[in-house]
């Protein structure tokens, strides 16, 4: 009967870092009862964490300070685990597309339904549900374990203010686009735009001309007026009644939004 040294060394040299709670009993011929007091034996060791229910991770010694893999490393096989897409979204996407003045605290996570997010060790993972996020283009990033999905640049653009309470709010939405609107593709992004929520679109436009980046705003313009927009706040949450209109983007703005340049 192998022991769990054993298993662990075998996975690692398979270049595996996780597996499942009945990948261990099958793996080490015990019951699912032993199983986990051996389980929660390593665990208590350091050498295993358990990022969700049935989920384990193993954890070399380079990253025993931290309690953890680094998200990235072991997302893409926790989302695996249950089944279901993903991919890194909104200011951790925007750090792969080096735009992000400080790496986010928080790594980010598109699926397709709520999740609770996931605390382990030093390393805090968020969920965020879009319905239609398999239509979302991604782009594939190589980690030290495998490769992550990462929302592209412009599908990014358009989430970050499709979800500003999520990434610090417009002024560092703002921010952020004034750095990753250097890495758009115009094709990419019209074909985006044409998909997503129109006031997803005009809210970007506005925020892109006011952070001066005009030539994807300007891809954006004839978007926007072919879909017949109706006027929409900036801040869905604040009061705008009173507020000045945009006419460029039929958007009424009703907070001051102050990028970081």
């Amino acid at each position: 009967m192998p022991s769990a040294s054993d298993f662990l060394q075998d996975l690692q040299s398979r270049g595996r870092y996780c597996f499942s709670t009945q990948e261990a009993v099958q793996a080490l011929g015990r019951s699912i009862t032993a199983t986990r007091a051996v389980l929660r034996r390593i665990r208590e060791k350091g050498e295993v964490v358990d990022p969700h229910r049935g989920f384990h991770v193993i954890v070399p010694p380079e990253y025993r300070r931290l309690g953890c893999l680094p998200a990235d490393q072991f997302v893409p096989e926790l989302t695996r685990h249950p089944g279901e897409p993903y991919y890194a979204a909104l200011l951790t996407a925007a750090a792969y597309h080096g735009a992000a003045h400080q790496k986010p605290h928080v790594f980010q996570v598109m699926v397709r339904k709520r999740r609770r997010p996931v605390a382990c060790g030093g390393v805090s993972v968020q969920f965020v549900a879009r319905g239609d996020m398999e239509e979302t283009r991604v782009v594939e990033r190589n980690t030290p374990r495998g490769v992550l999905r990462v929302a592209s640049a412009e599908a990014t653009a358009l989430e970050l203010v499709g979800y500003p309470e999520h990434a610090g709010g417009l002024d560092n939405v703002a921010t952020v686009l004034s750095e990753l609107a250097e890495s758009f593709d115009t094709a990419t992004l019209a074909a985006e735009a044409r998909r997503v929520p129109c006031t997803w679109a005009q809210r970007l436009g506005y925020l892109l001309a006011l952070v001066d980046a005009s030539g994807p705003a300007d891809v954006l313009e004839p978007i926007v007026a072919s879909r017949g927009p109706f006027p929409v706040a900036l801040a869905p949450s604040a009061p705008a009644t009173g507020c000045r209109s945009d006419s460029r983007w039929k958007v009424v703005v009703n907070v001051s939004v102050e990028p970081d340049l």
